[in-house]
Parts: structure tokens; C-alpha cells; sequence
């Protein structure tokens, strides 16, 4: 056998009415929270992930590209080694620019 009580009828209301508002507030805090970082981070000017890896294998393949230029020779230890000393010819360096 149930009663109805109006006064329990009205705090089973009351409390959902206050679970509701929570959760609504909850979410507009969350939205404004989100809203207020996607700012501050669009004025750091940061880059994204993909542009920065793209990027990377660029400088990696004009990285590789300069070492085939210089003959492998990347490593500097290497480039000193194999100065021809003077009085020899100089015949597999590239000419100097115009300049001098």
C-alpha cells in the first residue's frame, strides 16, 4: 500500500529539478572552458601535428640531398681529413664563386 505524500512528491522534484540545473551548468562551463583554451592556443600560433611532420621529412630529404651534393661527406672530422695539403692539386673540389 502506497501513499502519496505531496511533500516528498515536491522534494523528488525539487532535487531533480536541481540535478538538471547541475548538469546544465556543468556542460556551459565545460563549453566555456573549451572556448577560452582554443583561444589561448590561437594566439600562441602553434603549429599543428601534421604541417610539422610534413615539414620534418622535408628537411630530412634536403638534408639527405646535401650530403649526395657534398659527396657523403657529412660528417665534418671526415671534410678535414681529406684537405689536400699545399702544393697538391685540387682536382675532385669545385671551383670557388666568382668572388673569390
Amino acid at each position: 500500500m502506497q501513499t502519496r505524500n505531496p511533500l516528498l512528491d515536491e522534494l523528488a522534484r525539487l532535487s531533480t529539478g536541481a540535478m538538471g540545473l547541475a548538469q546544465a551548468a556543468g556542460e556551459e562551463a565545460k563549453s566555456a572552458m573549451r572556448a577560452q583554451t582554443d583561444r589561448m592556443v590561437a594566439e600562441l600560433d602553434l603549429v599543428r601535428r601534421d604541417e610539422f611532420e610534413a615539414l620534418k621529412a622535408e628537411v630530412k630529404a634536403l638534408r639527405a640531398e646535401l650530403a649526395a651534393l657534398k659527396g657523403g661527406e657529412a660528417d665534418p672530422v671526415k671534410r678535414t681529413r681529406n684537405k689536400p695539403q699545399k702544393g697538391t692539386s685540387t682536382g675532385d673540389l669545385p671551383p670557388g664563386d666568382a668572388a673569390g
